[in-house]
C-alpha cells in the first residue's frame, strides 16, 4: 500500500551547504510509530472487544495516554465506539468505559476472481459476510471447456454486483475494495501479472476497479488474503505463530506467513507451487511433465475423472461432493485419493517450512470429515494435528476477496478515512 506521507524533493548541496535537517526523516519515524500504535490498539479491540483502555494498554504494552489518544482518533473515524454496558475491576472502584468495533456502519467490498466464476461480496469489520453474490462468466464450464472470459468484461460486472449489494444495503458506508484471485499477482502494482487458466496476463485489475467505483482498492493472491483473514479472524487469529496456507481449487497455490507478516517475495510471486512434483502423481501437465502439483489436484482434474467415471455430467466440483453425500462409491472414492495426495502435498509443504499450522483450503477437507482424516493420515501421526482446514467453510471466496481490503485497514487504520460516496461509471449497467 503506498504510504501516506510524501517524501522530500532531493536537493544537490554545496560542499559549503550546511547538512540536511533531520526532521523529515523524524517525522516519517513519527508517522511510522503511530500508524503502528494505531494498528496495534485495533486489533485488540477487534481481538478482545468490548474492552477497557487500560486492558488494550496492557495488552499492546502503549502509554495509557497514547491508548486514550488512539481510542479518540479511531472513534472519530468511525472505526470503535463506546460499548453501552459499563466494566467494574474486580467488582469494586469506578467502572470502566469498554470500546468496542462499530461493526453497523463500514464495510468493505470483496472480489474473487475464480476460472468459472467472480464472488462479489460485502464483508464487516469483523470479517463476517454481509452479503454475497456469485458471477459466471459463462456457460462453457458446464460442458468442460475452456473459459476464457474477458478481464475488462469480468472486472465490470464485478463492479456493478458491488453497486447492486450496496444499493440493497444503503445503511452501509464502503471503506474500499479488496480484490483476490489465483495465479500470479503483483500486490504492489496491484497487477494480475499472469492467470494461465484465465488466459489473462497483466491485467490492471486496481486501475480498473479503481476507475469504476471511485474507491480505494488493493489486490492480492487469494492464498495471501486468506492467511491474513485467518490472522485476523481465523482460528490462528491472535496466535502470531507461523502459518501456511493451501489453497487447492482450480488453480493449486500457496502462502506462508510467520510473525505477522506474509511473505510476498519479488513482484509478489512467492507461493508458486503448481508445478512442484507429486509422488505418485498420473496427470500429464502443460509443461510436458508428469505429476505437478496443479494438474495432479486441481479441480478441472476431479471433475474429469469423475465425467470419465459416470459420476457428473458437468464439471461443478460441489456435484461431485453431492453424489458422495448421497452414497455414490466411486465419488467417495475419487474425492478421498485426491484428499490424501492433498496430504502428500502438505506433507511436503510441511518438511520445506516447517510451519507452525498448515490451513488447508480444499473442498473435501472442508465438507467430508473422511477426508480430512484421509489427508492428515498421509501428512503423518507426528504432524496431523498441524493441520486443520479452513475457518470459512461457507465463505471462502467472500473472505478472501473482502481480507485484502480489511488487512490494509488493520494495518494502517489512521490512512484509510471512511468514504461516503460510491460511484460508478455512466456507462456500467
Amino acid at each position: 500500500m503506498p504510504s501516506s506521507s510524501f517524501a522530500p524533493t532531493p536537493v544537490l548541496a554545496s560542499p559549503s551547504a550546511p547538512p540536511p535537517s533531520p526532521v523529515p526523516t523524524r517525522r516519517a519515524v513519527d508517522s511510522d510509530r503511530r500508524r503502528t500504535s494505531a494498528s496495534a490498539v485495533l486489533r485488540s479491540v477487534l481481538a478482545h472487544g468490548p474492552v477497557a483502555r487500560s486492558t488494550i494498554a496492557r495488552l499492546t504494552g502503549l502509554s495509557p495516554a497514547s491508548v486514550t489518544d488512539h481510542c479518540n482518533r479511531l472513534t472519530a473515524l468511525g472505526l470503535i465506539e463506546e460499548a453501552a454496558t459499563l466494566r467494574r475491576s474486580n467488582g469494586v472502584g469506578r467502572p470502566h468505559v469498554p470500546v468496542d468495533l462499530d461493526d453497523s456502519r463500514f464495510v468493505v467490498g470483496g472480489v474473487h476472481v475464480a476460472v468459472p466464476y467472480t464472488t462479489v461480496a460485502l464483508l464487516d469489520l469483523r470479517g463476517r459476510v454481509v452479503a454475497e453474490r456469485r458471477l459466471n462468466h459463462g456457460e462453457g464450464e458446464r460442458a468442460g471447456a475452456e473459459p476464457a472470459p474477458a478481464p475488462a468484461h469480468v472486472l465490470a460486472r464485478a463492479a456493478a454486483g458491488l453497486r447492486e449489494l450496496l444499493a440493497a444495503a444503503p445503511e452501509r458506508v464502503p471503506l474500499g475494495v479488496g480484490v483476490a484471485t489465483g495465479g500470479w499477482v503483483d500486490r504492489d502494482s496491484g497487477t494480475i501479472v499472469e492467470h494461465p487458466l484465465l488466459g489473462w496476463r497483466d491485467v490492471r485489475a486496481r486501475e480498473v476497479i479503481h476507475a469504476l467505483t471511485g474507491l480505494p482498492v488493493h489486490v492480492d493472491g487469494h492464498a495471501r488474503a486468506l492467511v491474513n483473514g485467518e490472522r485476523l479472524f481465523g482460528r490462528s487469529a491472535g496466535a502470531g505463530r507461523s502459518v501456511l496456507h493451501l489453497f487447492v481449487g482450480n488453480v493449486v497455490d500457496a502462502a506462508f506467513a510467520t510473525h505477522d507478516e506474509v511473505h510476498h517475495g519479488p513482484r509478489s510471486q512467492a507461493g508458486s507451487i503448481a508445478h512442484l512434483p507429486l509422488a505418485g502423481g498420473t496427470e500429464r501437465c502443460d509443461c510436458g511433465r508428469t505429476g505437478c502439483l496443479q494438474a495432479e489436484l486441481s479441480e478441472r482434474t476431479l471433475c474429469r475423472r469423475a465425467r470419465e467415471a459416470g459420476v457428473v455430467r458437468t464439471s461443478d466440483p460441489m456435484h461431485v461432493l453431492a453424489a458422495a453425500a448421497d452414497g455414490d462409491p466411486v465419488a467417495v472414492r475419487l474425492l478421498l485419493q485426491r484428499a490424501r495426495m492433498v496430504g502428500r502435498a502438505a506433507g511436503l509443504l510441511l518438511d520445506v517450512l516447517n510451519p507452525d499450522t498448515v490451513v488447508v483450503t480444499e473442498m473435501g477437507a472442508v465438507h467430508r470429515e473422511d477426508c480430512l482424516a484421509a489427508l492428515r493420515e498421509e501428512v503423518g501421526p507426528d504432524r496431523a494435528a498441524a493441520v486443520v482446514p479452513t475457518s470459512f467453510p461457507d465463505s471462502v471466496l467472500a473472505v478472501a476477496g473482502g481480507s485484502v481490503a480489511l488487512d490494509v485497514l488493520y494495518r494502517d487504520p489512521l490512512s484509510v478515512p471512511p468514504s461516503r460516496s460510491w460511484t460508478v461509471s455512466p456507462g456500467l449497467t
